[in-house]
């Protein structure tokens, strides 16, 4: 039987269902991170702006308790890059990503990592406290201890202070030791994060799942034949795509809302093709070749400019000309953010 061929607009849906852009869900914050299986945090607020836009009724406050009790965590996962998950899920990440080549798994993280988790029993350890450690004790210098207190502290589950995820962080390069989190095979947790991963984000093609993860295609394959059944699609490209079963695929004309997105939103991320969100002609214009991805908004589902603030108030910069209901709707929405905006920084006062 013929596989059913999904439409760029019906991938748009079904994506941004998912993640919460086509309706706004009463959920806390940690149920939002889980289901997204984290969310990108190299800047600060990006966690809290992205959480805003996907539900009801989110204050700053309610993040912050979290990450002070510890069930959220601010830690190096997907493609070695700072995200805020919960407690649950870093366990089940670091397992799933303990195969891939990353630099936890050098002889230098595996030889210093027991080490630099001994500096850290006492309370947060510095940077710069674990280089000069390094140096004094093992005679590593510059970018080679750099890199080895990288990986090391990593594999030692030395996570990010708590304070520096907060709304108006606190300076960062502060690592707590975390409790050593339960163990979990492998090939299994691998199995259970791209089934989310396809919940989250799917439908989506094994190269879609490995530009999110940069987990190895031998060990993506391995941990997919424990999730068949999958539902199989095909992309107007022909390119073949997983997902789960029983998950709704909206049809491709479902009205979608304004939406706004943090620097380094998870759904600019999570593909190799972006196209289902980011259309190739602003490609270059929102993910700059350093890395940094702009913050952006969505008009019928796909990014249609970029925002910033200045003076607490919200300024839109569209790619291209608005019909006068999107450009009415846009201005509301940044309304909406602008409250949120200044409601967070007064609490923070």
């Amino acid at each position: 039987m013929a596989e059913r061929v999904l439409t760029l607009r019906e991938l748009n849906r079904a994506t941004l269902a998912r993640q919460l852009l086509l309706e706004r869900k009463r959920l806390s914050p940690a149920a939002v991170i889980a289901r997204l299986i984290g969310m990108q945090a190299q800047w600060p607020p990006a966690p809290y702006v992205g959480i805003w836009t996907r539900t009801t009724s989110f204050r700053r406050e309610a993040l912050e308790r979290k990450l002070a009790s510890g069930a959220v965590v601010k830690a190096t996962v997907m493609r070695q890059t700072l995200h805020l998950v919960t407690r649950r899920d870093y366990a089940v990440l670091h397992a799933a990503l303990s195969e891939t080549n990353f630099p936890w798994e050098t002889p230098d993280a595996k030889r210093l990592a027991p080490l630099v988790r001994a500096l850290a029993t006492a309370g947060p350890v510095t940077t710069a406290e674990a280089l000069a450690h390094l140096e004094h004790e093992h005679g590593l210098t510059g970018l080679h201890a750099r890199r080895a207190w990288r990986g090391a502290r990593v594999r030692a589950h030395l996570l990010h202070h708590h304070e520096t995820a907060l709304w108006q962080a606190r300076p960062g390069g502060r690592f707590v030791a975390l409790e050593e989190p339960e163990t979990h095979d492998p090939t299994e947790a691998r199995a259970e994060i791209l089934r989310r991963y396809l919940a989250a984000f799917g439908p989506a093609s094994r190269r879609d799942m490995a530009a999110w993860s940069m987990m190895h295609v031998p060990e993506l394959v391995r941990a997919l034949e424990r999730l068949e059944p999958l539902r199989r699609f095909r992309d107007e490209h022909g390119r073949e795509l997983l997902d789960v079963p029983r998950v709704p695929l909206p049809d491709a004309g479902t009205p979608a809302p304004v939406r706004f997105l943090p620097k380094w939103d998870n759904v600019l991320l999570a593909f190799a093709d972006r196209t289902r969100v980011l259309p190739e002609r602003y490609r270059k214009t929102v993910i700059r070749m350093n890395g940094d991805v702009a913050q952006t908004f969505l008009v019928d589902g796909f990014v249609a400019g970029r925002w910033s603030v200045s003076n607490g108030r919200v300024a839109v910069e569209p790619f291209a000309p608005l019909s006068r209901s999107a450009e009415r709707e846009l201005q509301e929405e940044a309304g909406h953010l602008e409250a949120f905006l200044a409601e967070s920084i007064a609490d923070q006062s």
